[in-house]
């Protein structure tokens, strides 16, 4: 969900000489919103440094922080007095600064213990977004709420206000537009990512029925990859990450549909060696037939073409998988970096 979340800048004009002798609509407000602007600033900082490539986990301590700061301003809200027998703005400010809390102590502790996962499934990793999502949303909800009883006040007692987007709403945002490309291409590329991973395994472990199974996943995957990306909307027009998406699915279903049949005809290769092998040196020398040479040479040679063959294909795979997932790593930070505003 996106919102735009506003400022509500109030605005009263004192007459020369008046002496006020209770607090005034205006400094009832503007006695909130040190703490609350305060508080979303610093909010804005946290989530910016996640942003920015810091792990949650590594700026923890600042998410502790943030937890004392929220508990504190929570306080000062909750013993604040109503205005004219009204407790509606007051509560606004409490309930915004509760779900402020909340989402700091609870949502994203979540987050933190999910980030450790995350890598570890494609189920995982989407499980994980969605509860950066769902924490982001919590938040953009409460500055609605707040906002609108903020303007409910203001014109319940005859206030001026001049709505317009701060600074700090306009980075709010435009990063919560850029994430929404981001994320949409990240889960496109790491669904693809993941599951070469498990083929890479299989291979490892020199499975050829899981070489099989994953192969044809991979394939599957890349190309359903390759679908959804035609259905992504660009942000500023940019299709750098995109492109280099594109770039790494095509490659895997090269990889699927060509040279992982190298790999599993060299595994084939290499067990019809080892069993040949074994049944010619069990043989005693004087009992070897003509055939039996042959089929070991034949074997032998088998063996060595297959080597040679082999070692090619991956030194490639190698190379181009490794330089395509830089140029993904390089291109979505470059992204980033360009789009997500930065700190204060």
């Amino acid at each position: 969900m996106k919102a735009k979340i506003y400022l509500l800048i109030a605005i009263c004009t004192f007459f020369t000489g008046l002496k006020a002798v209770a607090q005034s609509p205006v400094e009832y407000m503007n006695s909130f919103s040190v703490e609350y602007q305060k508080i979303q600033q610093d909010m804005w900082d946290y989530t910016s440094s996640v942003s920015h490539g810091k792990s949650a986990r590594k700026v923890d301590k600042r998410r502790m922080e943030l937890i004392q700061t929220s508990n504190s301003a929570l306080s000062k809200a909750k013993s604040a007095k109503g205005f004219e027998g009204s407790t509606e703005f007051k509560d606004s400010v409490v309930e915004y600064l509760r779900i402020v809390n909340i989402v700091l102590k609870e949502d994203y502790a979540k987050i933190v213990d999910m980030e450790e996962i995350a890598e570890n499934s494609y189920d995982a990793m989407e499980a994980y977004m969605t509860a950066r999502d769902q924490a982001s949303d919590k938040l953009a909800d409460a500055s609605v709420m707040i906002n609108r009883v903020q303007r409910r006040f203001a014109e319940a007692h005859d206030v001026k206000i001049i709505e317009s987007s701060s600074e700090l709403d306009k980075k709010m945002e435009v990063a919560g537009d850029v994430y929404e490309h981001y994320n949409k291409v990240y889960l496109i590329f790491f669904k693809s990512f993941k599951q070469e991973a498990y083929l890479l395994d299989a291979i490892a472990r020199k499975d050829l029925s899981a070489i099989e199974q994953n192969r044809e996943a991979l394939i599957a995957t890349a190309k359903e990859g390759l679908e959804k990306l035609k259905d992504v909307e660009l942000y500023n027009a940019d299709r750098t990450v995109v492109d280099a998406t594109k770039k790494l699915l095509e490659f895997y279903i090269t990889e699927g549909e060509k040279e992982i049949k190298v790999v599993s005809d060299f595994m084939l290769t290499s067990e019809n060696f080892d069993k040949t092998k074994e049944a010619f040196d069990k043989k005693p020398e004087k009992s070897r037939t003509k055939a039996d040479v042959d089929a070991y040479n034949k074997a032998v040679n088998d063996m060595n073409a297959g080597v040679n063959q082999y070692n090619a294909t991956n030194n490639k795979l190698n190379a181009d998988r490794g330089k395509l997932i830089e140029g993904w790593n390089k291109t979505a930070q470059a992204f980033t970096d360009k789009h997500v505003p930065k700190g204060k």
